[in-house]
């Protein structure tokens, strides 16, 4: 786990850049569905495991200029991490991702709405502990689950990862149209 503080930009900043006409390229790694939801115009999604699927195909299409948005930053955070390792340098993360960019009033893309990734997990993270805890009063053992998954959020919490997050993901509705990377490769390459 990297002590380096993530290099990072404000809403603000980004905004003024946007309406100067010098726009970074912004890739979005949150999943499809949430994509949809909710992203800043002109933004590229190409969601965290994709990216770091496919980091050297993405590093011959990306300058020096590139900031990484998500739900808060995290994910962005991660995005960084795995692109400097591939060589790309000057990285930036969105501070507080789409959450505060679009508290700033700056523009925002609306489609459908849709849960965001942290609220599925906390849903899902809670009704586990409280069935298995109920379960517990007539099962012996049962609450041993609880505790599996207060384990799992405590990792998730000093690791910065969320394998909840990860399988949720994966769930049609959070897929949504399926992020191609030759998609996206070549919308970066028309833009230029």
């Amino acid at each position: 786990m990297s002590t380096t503080p993530t290099p990072s930009i404000t809403p603000a900043g980004l905004h003024r850049l946007v309406q100067e006409g010098r726009a970074p390229r912004l890739l979005d790694v949150r999943t499809p569905g949430e994509f949809r939801t909710a992203h800043i115009p002109g933004s590229y999604n190409v969601p965290l495991d994709t990216l770091r699927e496919h980091r050297a195909e993405l590093l011959a299409h990306l300058d020096e200029d590139v900031v990484l948005v998500c739900r808060s930053g995290t994910r962005a955070a991660q995005a960084e991490q795995a692109l400097t390792e591939a060589g790309l340098p000057n990285l930036r993360v969105l501070e507080g991702g789409i959450v505060a960019w679009d508290s700033a009033g700056a523009p925002v893309n609306r489609g459908p709405e849709r849960w965001d990734m942290e609220r599925q997990v906390r849903l899902v993270a809670g009704s586990l502990v409280l069935a298995t805890g109920l379960a517990g009063v007539f099962v012996p053992g049962a609450h041993l689950i609880g505790t599996a998954v207060g384990a799992g959020l405590t990792y998730a919490a000093v690791s910065n990862t969320c394998a909840m997050g990860v399988l949720l993901s994966k769930l049609p509705y959070n897929r949504g149209p399926r992020s191609d990377i030759r998609t996206v490769i070549a919308e970066l390459r028309s833009t230029s």
